[in-house]
């Protein structure tokens, strides 16, 4: 039997305590964003290519499976628990390091990587962006992304609880 190692992605998956080092070797400008990304789906992998094509590479900060719980999206969220998360997210070739946050904002994990760049989908507006203040503080940019389609996980899932329910 051949033994197999582990996919290159896997090591775009970053714990947060060594973020600052792994964070110096990319190339700037530096793009943040933040998310559960629980099951990906069409217009998170459009969001992400758009989010990179503002800088030179994309630090994914993802919630931890607790955080995503606080968030209220239901309590058997997230269907895919963080290892699983940060796989599939690091596997994205736009994505260039992943990590996390425990908190209820990434703010910490802001202020600690100082991105030049900071994105969030459509639904945010840029003065309720956490970190917007500080990023356009240090002279960074804040950028809004429309969707382009109109897809949530919490559909997808009410999708699929309605067709067991037919089964």
């Amino acid at each position: 039997m051949t033994p197999y190692a582990l996919p290159d992605f896997e090591n775009k998956i970053c714990p947060p305590e060594e973020l600052a080092g792994r964070i110096a070797s990319l190339p700037r400008p530096l793009v943040f964003t933040n998310g559960c990304f629980d099951i990906l789906h069409r217009g998170h992998v459009t969001y992400l290519a758009q989010a990179r094509a503002q800088g030179a590479s994309l630090l994914v900060a993802l919630n931890t499976d607790e955080s995503v719980r606080r968030l209220g999206k239901g309590d058997d969220r997230p269907i895919n628990r963080l290892p699983e998360r940060a796989a599939v997210m690091a596997a994205l070739a736009c994505v260039d390091l992943v990590t996390w946050f425990d908190a209820d904002t990434p703010l910490e994990l802001i202020l600690a990587t100082r991105p030049d760049v900071l994105v969030k989908g459509g639904d945010w507006t840029v003065d309720k962006i956490v970190g917007s203040r500080e990023v356009l503080g240090w002279g960074g940019a804040v950028h809004s992304i429309p969707f382009l389609h109109q897809t949530s996980t919490t559909a997808t899932l009410e999708k699929i609880r309605k067709a067991e329910g037919q089964a």
